[in-house]
């Protein structure tokens, strides 16, 4: 008798699932279903699943194709499950090629086309919404958004736009989208909300077309580049009862959040400091180095230094000062200072300067540091001057991080939260950290 392993959360179950299972079934006969646990699909980093363990075992169940039906707990259950029911075939869906080919010690491994442009109508259940999602640009940071994405439940990303036909349909062609598109009207009417990871210029006219066509918008930071053209956005977005965020994944991580909510506690004293710092060096022909792009550190990196300074002083500060260093067109290294009533807030951001990118909040009962890369905040210890009093904190920043930024679009989509503030980041703290880095290109004669 050959048999046959498969694994997956199976979450929302839909004809996608029912067609990935006959596959596998197909290939020997008897198959074995492992469905994840809700620890283990925590650990692995995926958010937001609906249905419970056991809906999603009597899912598979009903589906009729498993034979038996097991629960994956833990990293490695699948080379123990493989050797001790002397499986034959592992099967899992195409969208993870390459990714188990570890197991070929153990057994074939087959990877199964999987379902494409699963529509809303077949994964809808009475209780859940499905996000229908499109992408606009196919560059670097869209080729990470689908993997991330497969940790989000409740969305379905379905199509692609690019002006470049050519590069929407490779970028289609490699994640296996439904569609792909270079005519906006044609894309737009496919779609109920959209990411948009294009270059910074053309944001502002993207994400305008799309509220004006009611889709929801998810957009890369920085959204744009002018405070007044953030302020006509985030109003248009409420006057058509749309969810529009901005893509900043550090806002949206969880230990991030808990860091910000501790430090506001007062567990650390009245904060009179703040120092950030965000560094990383580029060399070639990036977009990131281009002025004609919008290029330099400040347009790339400001949004997350600025973060955590706006989020515990807040956006009213009394005077503003930048010391850039400039070369080909782009500022390489910028240092800034905000000045409060309260206190000081201090950051640094270079692509062509590198330094320590840690994050220091300092009070006056002790001092919080979050240690480079700061702004995945996987771990921070908050110190006092009594050292037996420190605390150190520990989190798991998931991936690329940007299933956080979606798993809250996604949130804020189901929940209806289309007129209300985000408060992981408020349309007013996104608006002044658009402000500084618009007054930054004044300055500088960037505009």
């Amino acid at each position: 008798m050959k048999k046959i392993i498969t694994y997956g959360t199976f979450d929302l179950f839909h004809i996608g699932h029912e067609n990935l299972l006959r596959r596998a079934k197909e290939l020997g006969d008897w198959l074995i279903v492992g469905v994840t646990a809700e620890r283990f699909d925590k650990e692995r980093g995926k958010l937001n699943v609906h249905n419970s363990l056991m809906q999603r075992i009597d899912d598979v169940r009903r589906s009729g194709y498993a034979d038996e039906i097991i629960v994956e707990e833990y990293e490695g259950q699948k080379i123990e499950d493989i050797v001790k029911k002397e499986v034959d075939i592992f099967a899992i869906g195409s969208d993870w090629l390459g990714r188990f080919d570890y197991l070929k010690e153990y057994c074939n491994v087959v990877y199964l086309e999987r379902t494409k442009g699963i529509s809303s109508t077949q994964l809808r259940t009475k209780k859940q919404h499905i996000v229908e999602l499109g992408i606009i640009g196919a560059g670097r940071i869209a080729n990470r958004f689908i993997p991330e994405s497969k940790f989000v439940s409740g969305v379905i990303v379905k199509g692609v736009f690019n002006p470049n036909e050519a590069s929407a349909r490779a970028f289609c062609e490699k994640h296996e989208l439904l569609f792909y598109s270079s005519d906006f009207d044609d894309f737009t009417d496919k779609i109920s909300a959209v990411y948009i990871a294009s270059p910074h210029l053309s944001h502002y006219d993207y994400v305008k077309k799309c509220l004006g066509k009611g889709l929801h918008v998810l957009c890369e930071k920085p959204m744009v580049l002018s405070k007044n053209q953030a302020i006509e956005l985030y109003a248009m977005a409420k006057k058509n009862n749309l969810v529009l965020i901005e893509a900043l994944k550090t806002a949206y991580s969880p230990g991030f959040t808990h860091l910000i909510s501790l430090v506001k506690s007062g567990v650390i004293g009245e904060i009179h400091d703040i120092d950030s710092a965000f560094t990383g060096l580029k060399s070639g022909n990036l977009r990131e180095l281009d002025p004609k792009q919008a290029g330099g550190s400040m347009t790339e990196l400001a949004s997350y230094v600025l973060l955590p300074i706006f989020k515990i002083f807040g956006t009213d500060y009394k005077n503003m000062q930048f010391f850039p260093l400039l070369k080909n067109g782009i500022d390489i290294f910028t240092r800034g200072i905000l000045e409060y009533e309260c206190g000081v807030g201090t950051f640094k951001v270079g692509l062509g300067v590198k330094t320590e990118g840690e994050l220091i909040i300092s009070g006056t009962k002790g001092y919080a540091y979050v240690p480079a890369p700061w702004w995945k905040t996987e771990y921070f210890e908050l110190r006092f001057e009594d050292a037996n009093q420190n605390k150190k904190y520990f989190y798991k920043f998931d991936g690329d991080g940007l299933r956080y930024e979606l798993n809250e679009f996604v949130r804020n989509i189901a929940l209806n939260y289309n007129n209300s503030d985000n408060y992981l980041l408020k349309k007013h703290e996104s608006i002044a950290i658009i402000d500084v880095i618009d007054r930054f290109l004044k300055q500088t004669n960037r505009v």
